[in-house]
């Protein structure tokens, strides 16, 4: 099995891209964030209804970005060069002609966070916990997630969640509306009756719901504005700031 999955259920009409990556609290490579790009235009090519994102295990949906790759050593320009793959990768899902899914099988933390509000309904396990902890680590958002979440969010929230770092409860995160939906583990496992809501609709119906959200919260510029946060972030990595934490984290017992 490969790190990263797909999985088209032709007898309900949709697709799955799975992170398989337990072992690793799900975080995404280099590596992994070309294999999600290649994922996503093999799921274009598909007549599916929605895609779904989820990870492997019940702890982690996704950490963020692997710290491997987004080490503090990195120069501005390379730091902003690799952040880029998964900004790419993030546009995508958010412009992707028909609904995306994420399936939070557990929490995520920074760059997951991202990942999952790139996705256009987010749908969690029930004592899960998120946050948007760049600012922990003397950053910011860096894959162009910060922009999305404003479009997902009341502005003052997101902006108040990225500055401040905090972690949230699952159910605190629905009342925001961060989370669509939240499921008791007992439930979870049936990904079917989780998904009925989505599978029961045709696939031009959802291609036109797609087409008219995206049309109501506006994708002119966004790549653009996406980039610039990229920028944005990646000005920040030679700071002490960000090389004291990272630092700290890798070192942590």
């Amino acid at each position: 099995m490969g790190v990263i999955t797909y999985q088209y259920m032709s007898d309900k009409d949709y697709s799955v891209i799975t992170i398989n990556r337990e072992e690793k609290r799900n975080a995404i490579s280099l590596r992994m964030a070309e294999e999600l790009m290649t994922a996503i235009e093999k799921a274009k090519k598909d007549s599916i209804k929605f895609l779904v994102i989820t990870g492997a295990g019940d702890r982690m949906f996704c950490s963020g970005g692997d710290l491997n790759d987004l080490h503090g050593n990195l120069s501005v320009e390379e730091a902003e060069r690799r952040l880029l793959t998964m900004m790419r990768v993030l546009y995508e899902i958010a412009v992707f002609p028909v609904p995306t899914i994420a399936l939070l099988n557990g929490g995520a933390a920074g760059g997951g966070c991202e990942l999952a509000t790139a996705c256009d309904i987010r749908i969690a396990r029930r004592s899960t916990k998120f946050g948007f902890i760049q600012s922990s680590l003397g950053i910011m958002p860096g894959w162009g997630g910060g922009i999305l979440l404003a479009k997902r969010v009341h502005t003052s929230f997101a902006f108040r969640w990225t500055m401040e770092g905090t972690v949230y409860q699952g159910e605190e995160l629905e009342a925001k509306g961060w989370l669509h939906r939240l499921i008791n583990n007992e439930d979870w496992q049936d990904k079917d009756e989780v998904l009925a809501p989505y599978i029961a609709k045709s696939f031009q119906q959802m291609k036109i719901f797609k087409s008219q959200y995206l049309e109501e919260i506006g994708v002119i510029g966004l790549k653009d504005r996406m980039m610039n946060e990229v920028k944005k972030c990646a000005s920040l990595w030679e700071t002490e700031e960000h090389r004291h934490a990272v630092e700290a984290f890798l070192n942590r017992d």
